[in-house]
């Protein structure tokens, strides 16, 4: 007769699915996946990855009953596979039936219908991971979340929120950001404002203010030459100058805010962590009013609006923008002198 506890095993998982219609986002958690499954140096022997189109099923199950070498496990990759799944699901069914242990199976798709056969077998032997772009509220949250799991590292949610505003809202890439700041950091603890600032930030929201610099010095040519530059050294920047010039124009409102209210000088350099160029900062300001600079954040909002949903491209509206920067700046130093 038993001692009346209940014997539980811890069920392994041989069978990976990952599905999502976003390619970049499904290649990134695959990579998640691996990290867990396989040390780097592990992949050389234990890993086999390949499209869908370019494997028959035979070779994949092959692969997976074969003996690891110099690893405890075999994982094999199959991307792309919709049609593979389709084509070959008999055979599929069978091995969701009886996997072999020393090997797991990860297949990402686009799709994974609920009512299929695989889909009510696959809880039995592993576990789908949906994987679909967040909405951007929760874009820190996963940050926050992804540093934590895969580094060990803290990230607060308003350094969460600069980074996602620097690089914008594609999560793989993110990631990626995230990968290169825990390399930077290094032995730290924690990823802060003042390691993206240096990492990331800077090149970024020094070219947006260089921009800015030259509209203030009246110089429309010199502010358009410099923001062409920007697209030219930077792959990103299509996805990262409306951020960048954001984050600029927010740090200018908060500080006009502040000078208004009567917050001296060097407490406003204190506040806002003003690291470069703090007189020519200040000489930024005298240019435009607080309402100036509200409306010109709500036109980023606008045109970053525009770009995401293929109405605008970004080179294109970002030039318009600083035109019209250009034109309201002029227009201020004009009644100013009169």
């Amino acid at each position: 007769m038993g001692d009346g506890k209940a014997k539980t095993k811890k069920r392994r998982e041989l069978i990976y699915v990952i599905a999502g219609k976003d390619d970049s986002l499904v290649g990134s958690e695959c990579q998640e996946i691996l990290k867990q499954l396989l040390e780097p140096e592990q992949r050389s022997t234990g890993l086999l990855s390949v499209e869908a189109n370019e494997v028959a099923a035979a070779d994949v199950f092959d692969e997976l009953r074969t003996l690891p070498f110099l690893t405890e496990k075999r994982v094999v990759v199959v991307k792309k596979a919709d049609d593979f799944v389709s084509t070959n699901r008999e055979m599929l069914e069978k091995y969701f039936d009886d996997p072999c242990p020393t090997g797991i199976l990860v297949l990402t798709v686009s799709s994974w219908p609920a009512q299929t056969k695989l889909a009510r077998k696959l809880p039995n032997v592993g576990r789908l991971i949906k994987v679909t772009q967040p909405k951007p509220w929760q874009l820190p949250y996963r940050l926050i979340e992804y540093a934590r799991d895969v580094y060990g590292k803290k990230l607060a949610k308003e350094t969460a929120g600069l980074l996602v505003e620097l690089t914008g809202d594609d999560l793989a890439r993110l990631y990626s950001e995230i990968d290169k700041l825990a390399l930077f950091v290094d032995d730290a603890k924690a990823i802060t404002t003042e390691h993206i600032e240096s990492l990331i930030g800077h090149n970024r929201i020094f070219g947006a203010f260089a921009v800015i610099d030259a509209i203030v010095a009246g110089d429309t040519a010199k502010a358009i030459e410099r923001l062409r530059n920007m697209f030219s050294e930077d792959r990103t920047a299509e996805y990262t100058v409306v951020g960048a010039f954001a984050f600029h124009m927010r740090r200018m409102f908060q500080a006009k805010a502040l000078l208004e209210r009567g917050v001296g000088p060097a407490e406003v350099t204190k506040k806002l962590r003003l690291w470069s160029n703090v007189d020519g900062f200040f000489a930024q300001l005298k240019t435009m009013s607080l309402e100036q600079i509200g409306a010109n954040l709500s036109r980023l909002a606008e045109i970053d609006y525009a770009i995401k949903t293929g109405r605008a491209k970004a080179p294109v509206a970002i030039e318009q923008f600083v035109l019209g920067l250009a034109g309201g700046t002029r227009s201020v130093s004009t009644l100013r002198t009169a």
